[in-house]
């Protein structure tokens, strides 16, 4: 996903967390597999912030799904089995395999296919990001002022590999110290707990009796809960230090859930507790009740994270090959919103990142994403950019409101249950009564976008009657069909047509009283297409990825591969400008950041960023005269994207001076 922000870093709005890569050989390990049902939990968790250190006993309910003669749980390297006994108190045990956050169970006596047990675990430890299932996310700490136990950091055993598909209900009672409030998914209720070593204890007790994904707990010193105008469902928790945000972040999240709830219908539960996640942890997270981010959030990422509570909670992948289901939904919802919020020209524009995103890594069909790693950018950004895109074209194809019938189906006749791709098709025709096959197979189970030509003439039609325009649509996949919109631009009224596209090349044959003077293919950019424009972007987003990942030489290769496309790119001058500063290239920078101000100024905030960054470099090299009339044409831009006319002025009044401890 590309998000076109000013600043280096890449942000990624997950539905599970930050993309991140893991190892070849830890998923190897991983079952292929699910090998068993886990119906529901009850977990007696014990935070002491104090020492770092979480003690737990999760009692789980399993039914096998084969003949089982050993069995996989999920458990975080951070935590140690000190039992694991069976429902007959006869003691198992476990074999740690720390390459892929594993343990491993095996059976003295064979499970039959569809045999259910119950296996008590108890563990403790403290783990950190260190300790993650994914390499540099941190899902597990406990810690002063906010504690994090989040499904996916494995702070209790899950099934394997059913991350987000393997629905169960869960009864959690949390111990904390005594001033301390625990949020989790279904609150049932708390009371004073024994004191320890005299210290005050309390014990929050949550209980989700549906099938789905309550396993995730924020603890901490948060401040009584604000509410929103007019929306007695939503509950914003944070800290002292953030407390001047809630009731904006309350208004926000309150406006999205009403809109969303009027697109979708109601959601599993109308309360929405919305707590803060601590500065070291994943952007955002969610699971049933629970919208968890950072204080910083966007409106897009709440709007993202909200559109879980349907698209996730409600209803899930039935395999991971179905993730771009609810992935894909809950990026498009977001778009949705942000139309909703912004008009039309928004998400056209949002649109141009989320196909790039959509394209970057299309080497395999959405349905066989279950291969990869569900934290890889591939998995992601095919997921979530493409799956946005599949729903977008959808839209396009149906209409709005038949879309809308159309989504509230896809969710009533599946509350609480998996969903497959298949599914999607058969209820998408019923609603539509469309014949969907050719779509599903163009992008859901193959790879690739047309890229689209146009060859038409302009003929005079007699006694004053105007003109016609005789031409054809060619694109290279011989497969193809769908329709299109053509836009006919003329002297006078602009006309548009909607032209079905079949195979390599469709006519088409348009009368209109004014000369035509443009004839544009997909004018609202409703399908997903391979442009010039587009290759540039792809290229800076996997440049971006490669620089989150720490291989400036990858991302050098990528923007390179950009300008090679179009040397007037601002953005990828701009994104080549950043790695040049990080390396203290200054010189390189200061081209690139001019570069990128003499380039196409796509997208606009370029001008703004890229004077404030050249103030920053003469303020490095002694040249503050220079610097400061850097940050004075900043100023005289009026753009403030995120924050820069404020940080142009504050740079008027005291000099940048590099920090030697992030290299920049």
């Amino acid at each position: 996903m590309l998000h076109l922000k000013p600043h280096l870093k890449l942000r990624r709005l997950l539905p599970l967390a930050l993309a991140a890569l893991t190892s070849t050989a830890a998923m190897a390990a991983i079952p292929t597999r699910q090998q068993i049902d886990v119906a529901g939990y009850v977990i007696h968790a014990d935070l002491d912030p104090a020492t770092n250190r979480l003690s737990a006993t999760a009692t789980v309910t399993f039914t096998s799904l084969q003949d089982l003669t050993s069995v996989v749980f999920g458990l975080n390297n951070g935590l140690q089995i000190t039992s694991l006994t069976s429902a007959d108190k006869a003691t198992l045990t476990p074999e740690r395999n720390a390459t892929d956050s594993t343990v491993r169970v095996g059976l003295a006596t064979p499970m039959p296919k569809g045999a259910t047990s119950t296996w008590t675990f108890t563990y403790s430890g403290m783990p950190t990001v260190d300790t993650s299932p994914v390499d540099g996310i941190n899902f597990l700490h406990i810690a002063d002022p906010v504690s994090i136990l989040l499904y996916p950091g494995r702070w209790f055993p899950l099934s394997l590999p059913g991350l987000y598909t393997d629905r169960f209900t869960a009864e959690v009672h949390v111990t904390v110290p005594t001033g301390e409030r625990a949020i989790g998914s279904g609150v049932a209720g708390e009371h004073v707990a024994p004191s320890v070593n005299g210290k005050a204890r309390t014990e929050f007790i949550f209980n989700w009796t549906k099938p789905g994904f309550p396993g995730t707990i924020v603890a901490g010193n948060f401040l009584p809960p604000v509410g929103a105008a007019d929306a007695p469902n939503v509950h914003v928790f944070t800290t002292e230090a953030n407390k001047a945000k809630a009731h904006d972040v309350a208004n926000t999240v309150a406006k999205e859930f009403e809109y969303m709830t009027n697109q979708f219908g109601g959601a599993e539960s109308p309360l929405l507790y919305v707590v803060e996640l601590p500065p070291d942890a994943v952007s955002a997270a969610w699971a049933p009740e629970i919208i968890a981010v950072k204080p910083t959030a966007s409106t897009r990422l709440l709007a993202n994270t909200v559109a879980h509570q349907w698209w996730g909670s409600e209803v899930s992948p039935a395999t991971l090959n179905d993730a771009w289901i609810t992935n894909g939904m809950s990026r498009y919802a977001e778009l949705m919103y942000l139309e909703d919020q912004n008009g039309k020209t928004a998400l056209q524009t949002a649109i141009l990142d989320t196909e790039a995103g959509a394209l970057a890594y299309d080497t395999e069909p959405l349905t066989s994403m279950g291969r990869l790693d569900p934290f890889s950018p591939q998995f992601q950004s095919m997921t979530l950019e493409k799956g946005a895109m599949v729903f977008h074209m959808l839209r396009w194809e149906m209409g709005d409101e038949v879309f809308g019938n159309f989504l509230r189906a896809l969710l009533s006749q599946n509350i609480d249950k998996g969903i497959r791709t298949a599914q999607v098709q058969t209820i998408a025709e019923a609603q539509s009564n469309l014949k969907l096959t050719p779509f599903f197979s163009q992008w859901v189970d193959g790879t690739g976008a047309p890229e689209f030509g146009n060859n038409y003439e302009v003929f005079r039609l007699g006694n004053g009657k105007g003109f016609r325009t005789v031409g054809s649509v060619t694109q290279d996949l011989d497969l193809f069909k769908m329709p299109v919109e053509l836009r006919i631009e003329t002297e006078g009224k602009t006309e548009e047509r909607r032209v079905d596209l079949s195979g390599t090349e469709s006519a088409y044959n348009v009368e209109t009283f004014g000369r035509p003077r443009r004839v544009t293919i997909d004018p609202d950019n409703w399908l997903l297409k391979s442009t010039p424009d587009l290759a540039v972007r792809v290229a800076v987003l996997k440049g971006q990825e490669a620089v989150a990942q720490g291989d400036l030489l990858g991302a050098i290769a990528e923007y390179q591969k950009a300008l090679d496309e179009d040397r007037g790119s601002s953005l990828a001058n701009y994104r080549l400008a950043e790695i040049f500063m990080m390396q203290k290239n200054y010189q390189s920078a200061a081209n690139s950041f001019r570069d990128a101000l003499r380039g196409n100024g796509d997208p606009k905030w370029i001008e703004v960023w890229s004077h404030i960054n050249l103030g920053k470099i003469f303020d490095i090299t002694g040249q503050r005269e220079r610097a400061v009339n850097e940050y004075r044409l900043a100023i005289q831009t009026n753009d403030n994207t995120q924050g820069a006319i404020n940080e142009a002025r504050a740079l008027m009044q005291k000099p940048y001076q590099r920090d030697d401890t992030s290299g920049s």
